[in-house]
């Protein structure tokens, strides 16, 4: 019978708590939701023109893109109890999910033309920025418009019109300033840099237009790109699960074993305070420090408790006085749980006040007990605090070094995994990765630096591996495009190389992938083509963009590759397009 009574009390709690949050200014996640897609957008722009036009720094631009990572996680959880909670946004889920993937590739490419455009600056490559400013320009400009405000479904659709109108004039304004640098006699080095250059611009450029598309099509209850089939995927190391799984197994075995050995009376509540606030603590990045601020949240409930109990209860009547003595509890538990750096507090006042201090139907006054539960809730909360200190700490070295290298073979997942879908899984698990290493790592900024510096270089190298597949994957069939040809065995030569470096970083293995990068590049423009060597209808000109890239990538100064490319610089070779 107690257990009926305990599912009635949890049913009714939950549909008083409901009905209050609807009914008393009400929060939804779908407004929330919408709100952040409107904004996020006109930070992100903002962010873009900064970037087209060389007026944001280094810490800016890491920071920028830290902001965007948390975006991206934090819009994936609200689409999750969106589909939930709104029946228009259900309808809208594919969209969702979708916008939220493009955003992300959208991030990436920019990413990789601003990684691109920093190294021209760096190198003060003036020929090549005077034929390709304009180009920046142009899409500083539109951008210009939306940025720092609310992109609504309206100002989406205005958006998707000049976009389409920029699009529309690229190739030929490309092929008119491809005109004109040529008229400079550039090397080839230069003229790499040109196309490669317009290549990720007009990526970006098409990749803003299906984002803005699919913004603007939210203000319809149907439409043809609900067709999603991607979906974000995260990424959960195992050895996160692994080390949570054995800090919960030792604390509640412990803590059954104690019970079992002296017949605590209160050694139920200690188990169940322990298995609760070992299972809380293992959700964030320092269950330390959550399970101490646990226990300092119960022993607040404990004294505020033996107060009310004690000295007060007896001496009210009625539901409305029970009440107005319960509300100063729950209010200052809430205000606590609201607050990030105080959410410990919160949760364990609540909780634990509320089991342990509320009264029954049958109110026993028994001090005795009282205190013994108590004290049995902040033991167990603290042999929980010393089970995060002691047992495979998340916060700890090895859990960074584990993340850095599952973050580097996101690289091999982009080489490797099928091609169906691969855009999409790999962006999301890699900011997923990214999320939980950058924040296991708070108060450790030079860590987090590094972690940033290698989610860049894989994310900046892993897209450029995965449009060289696209690219393979819809060659016309034509002998100069076959898989014998030297150019695509290069490629796949390349691949291993790469494989190897970034399970491995050191320098021998990043001058074996430089000589292979070396050498398809050269295959490449080897390679006769029967088409027009134009920019929208040569594939090995845009094979030969992305390999650049990548070259670019890999010895670029800021990524964490550069300190295995020490020797390389001195034995002269300095030129990332040489």
């Amino acid at each position: 019978m107690s257990a009926v009574w305990r599912v009635v009390e949890i049913s009714l709690g939950i549909l008083c708590s409901t009905a209050i949050s609807a009914a008393v200014l009400p929060q939804s996640s779908s407004a929330a939701m919408r709100n952040a897609l409107y904004l996020r957008f006109g930070g992100f722009a903002r962010f873009v023109v900064n970037g087209l036009r060389g007026d944001i720094s280094r810490a800016e631009f890491e920071t920028g893109n830290v902001r965007f990572v948390v975006e991206a996680i934090g819009l994936e959880g609200l689409r999750s109890v969106t589909v939930f909670e709104d029946p228009h946004m259900r309808r809208r889920n594919g969209r969702l999910n979708r916008l939220n993937s493009e955003f992300m590739a959208v991030t990436t490419r920019f990413n990789a033309l601003h990684q691109l455009l920093e190294r021209l600056r760096l190198e003060q490559a003036d020929q090549v920025f005077k034929h390709i400013d304009p180009g920046l320009e142009n899409l500083a400009e539109l951008l210009d418009g939306f940025a720092d405000r609310a992109l609504t479904n309206d100002d989406a659709a205005l958006l998707v019109t000049r976009l389409e109108s920029c699009r529309a004039y690229f190739p030929a304004r490309v092929r008119s300033l491809r005109t004109e640098l040529e008229r400079t006699l550039p090397s080839d080095a230069e003229r790499l840099d040109f196309h490669t250059s317009f290549e990720l611009l007009y990526r970006l450029l098409s990749e803003l237009l299906d984002y803005a598309r699919t913004h603007a099509s939210l203000a319809d209850h149907s439409h043809e790109r609900e067709q999603w089939k991607g979906s974000f995927v995260p990424r959960t190391h195992w050895m996160t699960a692994l080390a949570a799984g054995a800090r919960a197994t030792c604390v509640v075995g412990l803590m059954s074993v104690y019970w079992v050995l002296t017949a605590w009376p209160s050694g139920a509540s200690m188990v169940l305070a322990s298995a609760a606030t070992v299972a809380l603590s293992s959700t964030t990045h320092n269950p330390r420090r959550m399970s101490l601020q646990m226990a300092g949240g119960t022993l607040l409930g404990a004294l505020s408790g033996f107060i009310e109990t004690f000295f007060l209860f007896p001496h009210i009547d009625g539901f409305p006085l029970l009440c107005l003595l319960l509300a100063p509890v729950f209010v200052l538990g809430a205000y606590l749980g609201s607050r990030p750096q105080w959410t410990g507090y919160g949760l364990g006042l609540l909780i634990f006040f509320s089991l342990g201090s509320v009264p029954d139907n049958l109110t026993v006054y028994n001090p005795y007990t009282f205190i013994n539960d108590y004290i049995a809730m902040v033991v167990g909360m603290l042999i929980c605090a010393a089970a995060g200190a002691i047992i495979l700490p998340p916060n700890s070295r090895w859990m960074w070094q584990r993340l850095e290298q599952a973050l580097r073979n996101q690289v091999v997942f982009a080489i490797s995994a099928p091609i169906k879908r691969l855009g999409s899984s790999f962006e999301s698990q890699t900011r997923d990765l990214m999320h939980q290493a950058y924040g296991l790592a708070i108060g450790k900024p030079l860590v987090q630096r590094e972690l940033l510096r290698w989610m860049f270089v894989v994310l900046e190298i892993g897209h450029a591996i995965i449009e060289l597949r696209h690219e393979q994957a819809l060659l016309p069939i034509h002998p100069a495009y076959a898989e014998y040809q030297p150019w695509r065995i290069a490629l796949r030569v390349m691949g291993r190389a790469l494989v190897r470096l970034f399970i491995q970083p050191d320098a021998v293995n990043l001058q074996r992938c430089l000589s292979a990068v070396d050498q398809a590049i050269k295959r490449v423009q080897e390679a006769d083509e029967p088409f027009a060597s134009h920019f929208d209808t040569s594939v090995l000109r845009r094979v030969k963009s992305y390999l650049h890239f990548i070259r670019s990538s890999l010895l670029d100064p800021q990524s964490p590759l550069a300190a295995y490319s020490v020797a390389r610089t001195a034995s002269g070779v300095v030129h990332a397009a040489a």
